[in-house]
C-alpha cells in the first residue's frame, strides 16, 4: 500500500481549540446532541476536513453520505448562491416556482421503474420516510408497516419505531407507534442463506404476525448503512417485491444513504433487479443543503388530498437549485463509472487487510459504500475494536464512521470524487491502525 502522505495531524486530538469548543458545547448544547468525533471543523474542500487547530482529516464519512460530490463542490455552491440572489423562500404550496417542478421531473426520469411517476419534495430523510408511509397508507387504506432487522430510518417519532435499535434513538422517548412489524433481513455473513430462502423466511413471519391484508407497505434499505453496510444475498429483494406486488403491498425503498451514485449506479436498487413503488431520497441530493424527496408510481403519489403533502421548507428553492446541479454532475459521462472504480479499489485493499488481520470478519459493499465487520476470535461482534480503530485512524488523519447494530462495523463513505492517491493513503492509515491495534 502507499506510504502515508505528509503529516496531516499536527496537534493532539482533539487540539486545544477543539477542546475549548467542546467545553462550550457541554455548557450550551444538549447532551443528547453528541458528536462522534471531538474535532471541530473550520473548513472543508474535496475529501479533506480541516479543524480549528489546523489538523487535516481524510473524510470517509461525507456527512454520512451527503457530500457525495465532495466538499466545496463549485457547481452546487454556485447554483445555490445564484438562487439566493434571486429569492430564498416563498413556499411552493403558496406561490410555486420552477425549480421544484424541475427537480421532481428529473427524479421521475432516473429512479427505477418504467412507469408514470410523480414526486413530492421535503427537507430531511426522516420527512421523506414519513411521507412515503402516509402515501402508502392512503393508497392501500391499510395501516401495517413492515420493516427488517438492523434497519435505520430516522429520528422522528414514527421513524423511532421503525429503527431496529432502541438506544440511543428511542430509549426514554415514550411509547413508540404501533402497527409496525419487524422481520428478518438477509445477512449473508451471519445467516448463510440464499436470497430467495431468506426472503421466504421473512415473508412467512410477516404473514403470521402482521397478515398480508393488513400491510400497507414494506420499507427497506437496498443496502443497510447504519445497520452495518449489509448487502443482501441475490434474490432477496426481488422475491420480497414479487410477494408485495401479489398482495397489494406498496414497496418503499429507503435510498437516502445508498442513492444518487454512491454505489456505482444512480440507485442501489438497480444492483438487485429491484423496482420499488416509491423511493425515499435525501442526503446527497443537494450536496449539504437540506432537501429530500419521495418519487414513485403516479397513481400512488396522487392518493392523498390536495395540500396534504407539504411543509414550510419543503422543496426550498435554494436546495432545488443545488439539486439540479448535483443531478447534472451525476449524469455526466463517467461519474458513476468512477464510483464503481472506487469500490473495486476499496474492495481489493480491504480484502488484503482482511487476509492479515483476524479482527476483520467480513468486507462488503458496493462503490463508495463499504463496511468492515470487526469480530472477536469466535466471530461475535467486536465493538471495542471499532472504538479503538476509529480513534487510531482519527489520530492519523482519517475519519471512519461506525455502523452495525452492535457498533462493530467500520463504515466507509468517501466522496465519489476522491482520487486514487487519497484512497491509497486512507487504506495505508487503516493498515497502520490495524497494526497498532494488533500489536
Amino acid at each position: 500500500m502507499s506510504i502515508i502522505a505528509a503529516q496531516r495531524v499536527k496537534t493532539e486530538v482533539p487540539g486545544p481549540r477543539s477542546q475549548e469548543l467542546a467545553a462550550r458545547k457541554a455548557e450550551f448544547v444538549s447532551a443528547s446532541v453528541n458528536p462522534a468525533f471531538p474535532v471541530y471543523i473550520a473548513s472543508a474542500q474535496g475529501t479533506t476536513l480541516t479543524d480549528v487547530d489546523g489538523n487535516e482529516f481524510i473524510d470517509f464519512g461525507s456527512g454520512i453520505g451527503v457530500t457525495t460530490l465532495g466538499h466545496g463542490n463549485a457547481g452546487t455552491t454556485g447554483a445555490a448562491v445564484e438562487q439566493i440572489e434571486r429569492f430564498t423562500h416563498t413556499l411552493f404550496g403558496v406561490t410555486p416556482y420552477e425549480g421544484y417542478v424541475e427537480v421532481s421531473r428529473r427524479l421521475t426520469e432516473i429512479t427505477p421503474g418504467d412507469f408514470p411517476k410523480k414526486s413530492m419534495l421535503g427537507s430531511t430523510g426522516a420527512e421523506a420516510i414519513e411521507n412515503a408511509i402516509k402515501i402508502a397508507r392512503a393508497y392501500t387504506r391499510r395501516n401495517g408497516i413492515a420493516v427488517v432487522d438492523h434497519a435505520y430510518h430516522g429520528r422522528t417519532n414514527l421513524t423511532l419505531g421503525l429503527n431496529y435499535k432502541a438506544t440511543p434513538y428511542a430509549a426514554g422517548a415514550g411509547p413508540r407507534p404501533g402497527e409496525i412489524y419487524r422481520t428478518s433481513n438477509s445477512y449473508p455473513f451471519h445467516d448463510g442463506l440464499e436470497g430467495a430462502e431468506a426472503a421466504r423466511r421473512a415473508i412467512a413471519y410477516l404473514e403470521k404476525t402482521a397478515g398480508t391484508e393488513n400491510l400497507a407497505c414494506l420499507l427497506i434499505e437496498p443496502i443497510q448503512g447504519e445497520g452495518g453496510v449489509i448487502v443482501p444475498a441475490p434474490g432477496f429483494l426481488s422475491t420480497l417485491q414479487r410477494w408485495c406486488n401479489d398482495n397489494g403491498i406498496v414497496v418503499i425503498a429507503d435510498e437516502i444513504q445508498t442513492g444518487l451514485g454512491r454505489t456505482g449506479k444512480m440507485f442501489a436498487s438497480e444492483h438487485f433487479d429491484f423496482v420499488p413503488d416509491l423511493v425515499a431520497i435525501a442526503k446527497a441530493i443537494a450536496s449539504g443543503i437540506p432537501l429530500s424527496a419521495v418519487t414513485g408510481r403516479a397513481e400512488i403519489m396522487d392518493a392523498m388530498a390536495p395540500g396534504a403533502l407539504s411543509g414550510t421548507f419543503s422543496g426550498n428553492p435554494v436546495a432545488c437549485a443545488a439539486a439540479l446541479s448535483v443531478l447534472d454532475q451525476l449524469e455526466t459521462r463517467g461519474t458513476l463509472d468512477r464510483a464503481a472504480e472506487i469500490g473495486e479499489r476499496l474492495q481489493a485493499g480491504l480484502l488484503a487487510l482482511k487476509s492479515r488481520f483476524p479482527v476483520i470478519g467480513d468486507v462488503r459493499g458496493l462503490g463508495a459504500l463499504h463496511g468492515i465487520e470487526l469480530v472477536h476470535a469466535d466471530g461475535t461482534p467486536n465493538p471495542e475494536a471499532y472504538r479503538a480503530l476509529s480513534r487510531l485512524t482519527l489520530e492519523r488523519g482519517l475519519i471512519l464512521m461506525a455502523g452495525g447494530s452492535d457498533g462493530h462495523v467500520l463504515r466507509m463513505l468517501p466522496a465519489i470524487t476522491v482520487t486514487d492517491e487519497v484512497l491509497d493513503e486512507a487504506l495505508a492509515i487503516l493498515e497502520h491502525a490495524l497494526e497498532a491495534y494488533s500489536a
